[in-house]
């Protein structure tokens, strides 16, 4: 009779298979770091989407290159899915196109670059929703997508699903038998869960019987497809700059002048201060603004009382109010009668006088104090 191994052997057992799996596991993320990667068991990896399409019985083949896409057959019912779009220059997009004519194309969230060669009139959003049903009909009708962010694209007519933001999440042109999808996170590892973002996943990318899952690398672009600072620039920055050094030119044309000798003017005239003030009184009588009048007097009164009291001129009327009534030890309301500019303006020239005798005092007042 064979006996039973202890249970720590068991023990140890588990943990070298868990330990292996972990191991492949991280392997595989470091071998595969892209998201969306099909080969990725990352959070933001493809991995499950990618297995669940093979165990629905879709053919998936993985091409890592332009080259290998060239070499790989493409007809009426494959569809090529591209996720790692950053990589996509004009060139390869143009290839890519070429080759998946006959078939279905696919964009995953194409970036800024990809969007301006397909179409430069389509207006692109980032939206932060979590969850959009789907308000068509077809494959997708009557699911409903949920992540942390989406983009979406609004532009000319045609099919398109999952509006939200002013524009869809999903948009179609049949013409050219080109997909974009703007929620790739619903194909991660960590959110194809989410709601019906796995229904929506296969329904998107196994509509055909067979995948050529693209993954564009940095060796992709031909040489004449460098990244360089013009290309990463809109299209529209050049005539700009152009437009906008000839209106410099015709603004310097149109306010040239020549400078000439230098001309001697007069100084202006001295006008004296009493002679200001007597202007000014004479002009307030013959208007008979009598309380505009009372608003000088008052703010002169208490830009002289704030010096006094060792504040700021321009320190607030409440404070210089409380501060003179403080000083005097009286009362706040009769000293807010004489310096408030909100009591009633005098009705006569003599209450006017009154006033300003009235300011006279308590400035001396204070001075003594």
């Amino acid at each position: 009779m064979r006996r039973r191994p202890p249970g720590w052997v068991l023990v140890a057992v588990a943990l070298v298979l868990a330990l292996g799996v972990a191991v492949w596991t991280s392997r595989d993320a470091e071998q595969y770091p892209d998201p969306l990667d099909p080969r990725n068991p990352a959070p933001e990896g493809g991995r499950a989407i990618a297995r669940v399409l093979e165990d629905e019985g879709v053919d998936l083949t993985i091409v890592r290159s332009a080259a290998a896409l060239d070499d790989t057959t493409v007809d009426a019912s494959t569809s090529v899915v591209v996720t790692s779009t950053d990589f996509l220059s004009p060139g390869t997009l143009q290839r890519l196109r070429d080759k998946a004519a006959p078939g279905r194309l696919v964009l995953i969230e194409p970036s800024y670059t990809v969007i301006e060669e397909i179409d430069p009139d389509l207006e692109v959003t980032l939206v932060a929703e979590e969850r959009v049903d789907a308000d068509c009909n077809g494959g997708v009708g009557g699911l409903a997508l949920e992540v942390d962010e989406m983009t979406v694209y609004d532009g000319p007519d045609g099919p398109s699903c999952f509006r939200t933001g002013g524009g869809a999440v999903l948009l179609e042109d049949r013409a050219d038998r080109l997909v974009l999808f703007g929620a790739g996170q619903a194909l991660s590892n960590d959110q194809v869960l989410r709601a019906d973002n796995a229904a929506v996943g296969i329904r998107l990318l196994g509509a055909s019987k067979r995948v050529v899952w693209y993954v564009p690398n940095l060796t992709d672009p031909a040489s004449g497809d460098a990244v360089t600072l013009t290309s990463l620039l809109p299209r529209w920055i050049g005539p700009g700059v152009w437009l906008g050094g000839l209106t410099v030119i015709a603004l310097i044309l149109w306010r040239f002048r020549r400078l000439g000798p230098l001309s001697t003017e007069p100084l202006p005239v001295v006008v004296r201060a009493v002679e200001t003030a007597h202007s000014r009184g004479r002009m307030y009588r013959r208007s008979g603004d009598r309380g505009h009048a009372a608003r000088a007097l008052r703010r002169a009164a208490r830009a002289d009382l704030a010096v006094r009291l060792g504040l700021d001129r321009r320190t607030p009327p409440a404070t210089v109010i409380e501060a003179t009534a403080q000083h005097l030890d009286t009362r706040v309301e009769d000293i807010g009668a004489l310096l408030n500019d909100d009591q009633i303006p005098p009705a006569t020239d003599h209450d006017l006088v009154g006033l300003a005798q009235a300011l006279t005092r308590l400035r001396k007042e204070v001075r003594r104090g």
